[in-house]
């Protein structure tokens, strides 16, 4: 992929001025609760940059071109899924979330049903989350290695570096913000260039005469597949720490409803000039790979700057997907899983000194950071799982590069909702519905179905298994509801 230096310099730019007013962001973050929710302060700008800026990443901008270049304008409906996934979280989901004040899903399904189920539930979200981290990271590698000219480890490297520097420091305040700057880029550079590409189309009779049939009907090929996907998006909006937890760091409830609502303004369009640039190349340069359709349509027929910007603006909403997932994860493993194991051995030793009478003189406000093994502070331990999850998604990209972008969006939906959804919907509209015990098993069936799905190669949506299954466990409970006395089991 030819790029000049000027364009070079002008990427290499852009984005280090975003990734600047990150760090510049992150020096007023000093604790835990400053790093995972931005101190509970966030207004509607910074709460709807964390989520779109998450959101609008490989599979929104370079996955939909992709997709594009094979089956047309269908390519559309995953921004379409993630737009209507936020306007329903903004109706229902982000006031009652909001008011718990708390810092993850899984805190909140502990509240309503148990330790264990929260446990299980912060294991695999993070498992699905993972996955949609990969779907950025596949099209980042591949193209930072045609910029540079260089094997895709190292280009591997250079990605795990570039998204540290957006969210190791600051987390979510600098998440936001950065989310912002790189939505207002993606926003004029892709429109510019989804208005360009569709003016070629249409303007040249031979181009026009090439595209397949069906090229712009948004059901065109397998309608009950396309269905499924845009269906796995919308219920894995509603289940995805990384936007849930943007949503917790807002000032108020009704910022965060607000919120959810311009993040699905701002994302819902980004995928139509997409999927018109990857219409284009494949019928213009149906030699070039499906996954560079876009960022070689950017560097080759745009002008220079303007396709310098927009290469910064893809590469941005790569890094900052990564970022704002890999927050996600951090924040999940570290207060649901980390935390609570600290709390348990800070009770353990203090119920130790209250039956050692020999042992009462030492301090127990000394106990959780003196005397037990896990010594780093709970920001530095969020700050290093974030880290080494960047790692992990970047190298499973590795691996499985020459993938699909959206195979992997589409497989962290279905494996992060089948379970995390009927569960998490009841413990909202309808508390004290389900026992305890029917909601971690809904749990663990579900997601064991859903993988089973996967791994068995089954016709269908695996998101579809996963809630079926959970619906058996769940359903009884509403059928034969007990009332609030479910809470003793």
């Amino acid at each position: 992929m030819d790029i000049s230096l000027f364009q070079l310099f002008i990427l290499c730019t852009t984005i280090a001025v975003v990734l600047g007013f990150g760090i510049r962001a992150a020096r007023s973050v000093h604790s835990t609760k400053g790093f995972s929710v931005g101190g509970r302060s966030a207004g509607v700008p910074l709460v709807a940059g964390g989520i779109a800026g998450t959101c609008v990443g490989g599979g929104a901008t370079v996955g939909t071109a992709q997709l594009a270049a094979v089956s047309g304008l269908s390519a559309w409906w995953f921004t379409i899924g993630s737009g209507v996934g936020l306007i329903i979280m903004g109706l229902f989901y982000a006031r009652p979330l909001r008011r718990t004040a708390l810092e993850t899903i899984p805190q909140f399904l502990s509240q309503h049903f148990g330790l264990a189920c929260g446990v299980f539930s912060s294991i695999i979200s993070s498992i699905g989350i993972l996955f949609s981290a990969v779907a950025s990271c596949l099209p980042a590698i591949y193209i930072i290695a045609a910029i540079f000219g260089i094997p895709f480890f190292p280009a591997t490297i250079l990605l795990i570096l570039a998204v540290a520097a957006y969210a190791f420091f600051g987390g979510m305040k600098s998440a936001g913000v950065g989310g912002i700057l790189k939505m207002a880029v993606i926003w004029v550079t892709m429109a510019i260039a989804g208005i360009m590409a569709s003016h070629s189309l249409f303007a040249s009779p031979a181009f026009s005469a090439a595209l397949p049939e069906g090229t712009f009907n948004l059901l065109h090929g397998d309608t009950a597949h396309i269905l499924a996907n845009f269906s796995s998006v919308v219920i894995g909006m509603l289940c995805t720490q990384s936007y849930i937890q943007a949503i917790f760091s807002a000032s108020n409830p009704r910022t965060a409803s607000v919120a959810a609502f311009t993040a699905a303004l701002i994302s819902l369009p980004v995928g139509l000039p997409c999927a018109m640039v990857g219409i284009y190349m494949h019928t213009a340069h149906p030699e070039i790979t499906p996954i560079l359709s876009l960022p070689v349509y950017l560097l080759t027929e745009q002008p220079p700057l303007l396709g310098g910007i927009a290469m910064g603006g893809i590469m941005l909403s790569l890094i900052g997907s990564i970022a704002g997932l890999s927050l996600g994860i951090g924040t999940m493993l570290s207060r649901d899983i980390f935390h609570r194991a600290r709390v348990t051995l800070r009770a353990r030793k203090i119920h130790k000194i209250a039956s050692q009478p020999e042992l009462q003189e030492i301090d127990i406000l000394e106990i959780p950071t003196a005397n037990h093994p896990w010594h780093l502070s709970e920001l530095t331990v969020t700050r290093l799982i974030v880290l080494a999850t960047i790692a992990l998604s970047a190298f499973i990209a590795l691996v499985n590069e020459g993938s699909q972008v959206l195979f992997w969006n589409y497989l962290s939906m279905a494996l992060r909702s089948g379970g995390i959804f009927l569960p998490l919907s009841f413990a909202i509209f309808l508390p004290h519905t389900v026992s305890h015990r029917s909601a971690t098993l809904s749990m663990a069936l579900s997601t064991g179905a859903a993988l089973a799905a996967v791994f068995l190669g089954a016709a269908g949506n695996p998101l579809f298994f996963g809630l079926a299954v959970s619906a058996i466990c769940l359903l009884p409970c509403l059928l034969f509801r007990r009332g609030s006395g479910l809470a003793s089991d």
